[in-house]
This record gives C-alpha cells, structure tokens and sequence, in this order.
C-alpha cells in the first residue's frame, strides 16, 4: 500500500506545534491593533502579472520560485509567493485609496515559493505581512520598524537591534546603477559567480547583497562604491530625520551599506531586524522597507507605502533556539467516565451542559461495554484536571463524584450546582 508523505518543502502543524503558532498569531494581532492596523485578506493567489510586475521580473522570486499555472480558461496565476503586490492591488481595486491616509492593514496567511527547502525555509510558510499605504513621512517607517521589535519582545526575545540603509528613488538610484556600479562590477566580472553575474545582468544593486563571501570580501577590500554617496537630497533628509526619530528613542541600529532586500519595489528605507541573542550568522528575525511606486505601478495613483513581512516558521524557531515556551493551549479540564448504559446517558448530558458553559470537556467513548479500569486509565492520559465518575447510585441522588486528578480525592458535587463548582475550581 502506498504511504503518501507530505510534499517536499512543507510540514505538517501538527498538536504539538500549534502553541507556537496560535501563540505568534495572537501576539501579532495584538500588537498590530496598538497600532491601529486592521486585518486584511487577499486570495491565495492572483494574476501572474501583479506578482511579475510588482516584485520585479529581474529576481529571483519571478524567475524560479513562483508556482503559475493556466486555468482550463487560459487565465494565467499564481499561488501568491509574497502579500505586498496583491494587497495594493486590492487597496487599488476596492477604493481603500478614498480612506483617510494612511491606511494600515496586515494579513497573515500561507506563502509559496519553489525554493531549496532548510532550516525554518519551506515552499509553504505562513507569514505576517503589515503594510502602512498613503504617507511618505518617515515616522511611518519608524512606525513600522517598532511594530516589529514590539512583536519580538512581546514573545521574550531580547537583544534586538536594527540593520537600516537607503536605496534611493527613481531619481538617484538608476543614475547610481548605470554610471558607477555597473561598471565598477564589469571591471571584476571574473570573480563574480554565475549567481552575481546573473544579477549584475539583470539586477545589478542585488549584487550588493551576495551571500558569496569572496565577492563580499572583494567588495570590502576594494571599497564598491555605494549608493548612499549618491543619495538625492530628498532620499538623504528622508533616511537622517529616520535615524534621528531612532536616536529619540533609544533604537540600536547599525547601517549596513549593503542591505538592499529582495524585491524590486523597495525605495528609500530598507530595514532588518536582528537578535543578538542568536549566532551572528543567523539572528535575522524579519524585515521589510519603503514601495513608494508600487501603487502606481499596479494601477493606482502615486501613493508612498511601507511594509514589512515575519515568518511564523522562523519566529518559532527563534522561540524553540532561545528556549523560550509558548503558553500551553487550553485543552480538556474534564474526562467523564460511566458504568452502563444509564450512566453513559447522564455523562453525555452533563457533558454537553459543561461545554455550552465553555467548560472543555471529554468522555470515554464505547460501542457497547467498556470497563471502568480502562476509562480511567484514558483519564490518566488526557490533560484533564478533573474525572467525573458517574455511578449508579450518586445519579440516584442526584449527585456525581468528582476526582482531582493531582491529588486523588474525590468530592461529591451536585449535578446540578456542576459548572459553578467547576468553574470556581478552573479558575
């Protein structure tokens, strides 16, 4: 017989990963409402032209990760492999753009990418996307920077610290491209690997941002020149009043020169945050930055936005690395258990007046007969902190025996003052 596994890539959230997971939900919601941010959800996939057009065709995203497929109609889509592109389509689609700006919104839900599966990596991962459309002050970014440590240290993890740089606007960063590092990076094309020659032709800056370490060895030691020498007056008074809002507040930063991010809609701020908690070469957390065109390029009109993305697999990973236990789900406080038939009967009504008093509840289940030994040890192993043995007798007057599980003892409680007694002793 065939045994089917899960595709490559993905995992299965299963019981015991759940606290992790309901855990990071519920703390990103929380600390998005502080904000003023609303939930948002786009389908899980679009048009193969607003992931084209909105990541940018020259990266890797596009190119090799995204899954399109055509529909028996021919109708070209993609299960969506970032939120960014198809929640400004709907902020364009559904007059979002006529609220009062800023408008703020984050979604949570699966991605997809078809990339080489690893550590807290996977083709499907669920993430957190927070994207503040309509203003172009640099408080926003602050804004949603803030909002990522908040989540970070609203879980327990400590030490963090922020990477920031600028990559310019339309106006400062092609000139940049074209007249000093692309030739600068042509110069030194033999020691470029197929990877960066393949973006030095397509994508240039994402050079910068090399994971080969003897290109980033060469680019130290023969100084690459950088983009925010070339900054434009704008783009440098946008990237030092943010710095001094950080100041104001205390944020650790350091700005790394280098950090341009992945997607080709980024202008102006780009942003990670980092844990010092963690080996340096893994302690980034998320991250995001500034797509002041990327309205206009899906359709609406020029609006500047700011946005940023977390994973839930990497944060409980992060969690798992320092330790750090999520709260445990609230699961059966009660187990019932039962002699006859009679008994059965009077377990399964109590059982149903307990739970429409959202007192979780279980009971030991039999077709036919099923002794009382065996139902209790099932009692032993479910969490519950209470057995409830319903016998002949105790049903007579009206009665059930109660079991601490901790301790052993056994009070009779009536059936009928049941969910104030359990309720009082739950907590």
């Amino acid at each position: 017989m065939t045994r089917y596994q899960a595709p490559k890539g993905t995992q299965d959230w299963t019981p015991d990963k759940q606290p992790y997971y309901r855990w990071i939900d519920a703390t990103v919601r929380e600390v998005a409402a502080r904000y003023g941010f609303l939930p948002i959800d786009p389908p899980m996939f679009e048009h193969t032209e607003v992931f084209a057009r909105g990541v940018g065709t020259g990266t890797d995203i596009v190119e090799k990760e995204m899954y399109s497929f055509e529909t028996q109609g021919g109708e070209p889509l993609t299960l969506r492999p970032e939120f960014t592109a198809g929640i400004v389509r709907a902020y364009v689609e559904n007059g979002l753009h006529n609220q009062p700006p800023p408008v703020k919104l984050y979604a949570i839900g699966p991605l997809f990418r078809y990339e080489r599966p690893g550590m807290g990596r996977y083709r499907q991962h669920t993430q957190i996307s927070l994207e503040v459309i309509g203003e172009s002050d640099p408080a926003v970014d602050l804004e949603i920077m803030s909002l990522a440590s908040d989540i970070f240290e609203t879980l327990g993890v400590g030490k963090l610290r922020f990477e920031i740089n600028s990559i310019g606007c339309p106006a400062c960063r092609p000139p940049y491209i074209r007249d000093t590092l692309v030739p600068w990076l042509e110069a030194r094309r033999e020691h470029l690997g197929e990877t960066d020659q393949m973006r030095l032709a397509k994508n240039p800056l994402r050079v910068l941002d090399t994971k080969d370490p003897k290109v980033r060895a060469l680019m130290e030691a023969e100084q690459v020149p950088l983009l925010a020498d070339s900054l434009c007056q704008e783009c440098r008074t946008h990237f030092d009043t943010l710095r001094s809002y950080m100041d104001m507040l205390g944020r650790r930063y350091t700005v790394n020169p280098l950090l341009v991010r992945g997607f080709d809609y980024y202008t102006k701020t780009v942003f990670e945050v980092q844990s010092e908690a963690l080996d340096t070469a893994n302690n980034a957390l998320c991250g995001g930055g500034r797509y002041d065109g990327l309205v206009e390029l899906l359709g609406g009109a020029a609006t500047p936005g700011m946005g940023m993305g977390l994973g839930f697999e990497r944060a409980a990973l992060v969690l798992e690395e320092l330790d750090i236990a999520p709260p445990p789900l609230r699961t059966t406080q009660v187990y019932a258990v039962w002699f006859d038939e009679a008994t059965k009967r009077a377990a399964i009504q109590t059982l149903d007046t307990l739970r429409q008093a959202a007192i979780p509840a279980e009971m030991a289940y039999a077709q036919g007969k099923r002794s009382f030994k065996s139902q209790m040890r099932a009692a032993d192993k479910s969490p519950a902190r209470f057995t409830l043995i319903f016998g002949e007798n105790e049903l007579a007057q009206g009665e059930v025996m109660v079991k601490e599980m901790a301790t052993g003892n056994q009070t009779s409680v009536r059936l009928d003052n049941l969910v104030l007694w359990l309720q009082g002793h739950l907590g």
